[in-house]
């Protein structure tokens, strides 16, 4: 499975974006995905994942009614909404796909929260 990820760039402070996580393959649906972020000079952290089902998901706290994951199996598509967004939100952003003991990863998006 290769994934790809789009959506991200320069948003001021307080506004959206969405991005997007596309996978190859047909076995998508099959995949709990999640996302993950590093921002300069830190540790990769975990910021929001979503069951195969699409009926559990979990968030960092510091994201938590700012941020939605969401998924579309038909479209081999993860999403994550982000709305208010903050400085601290800057990182680059990447998309985790795992099912049993295979793990995939994007190659990461730049998102930049700045005035």
């Amino acid at each position: 499975v290769r994934l790809v990820e789009s959506g991200g760039g320069l948003v001021q402070p307080g506004g959206s974006l969405r991005l997007s996580c596309t996978a190859s393959g047909r076995t998508f649906s099959n995949y709990a995905m999640g996302w993950l972020r590093q921002a300069p000079g830190k540790e990769r952290e975990f910021v929001a994942a979503i069951s195969w089902t699409g009926k559990n998901t979990n968030y960092l706290d510091s994201v938590k009614g700012r941020f939605t994951i969401s998924r579309d199996n038909a479209k081999n598509t993860a999403y994550l909404q982000m709305s208010n967004l903050k400085v601290d939100d800057t990182a680059v952003y990447y998309c985790r796909g795992v099912v049993g003991s295979n793990d995939f990863w994007g190659q990461g998006i730049q998102v930049t929260v700045s005035s």
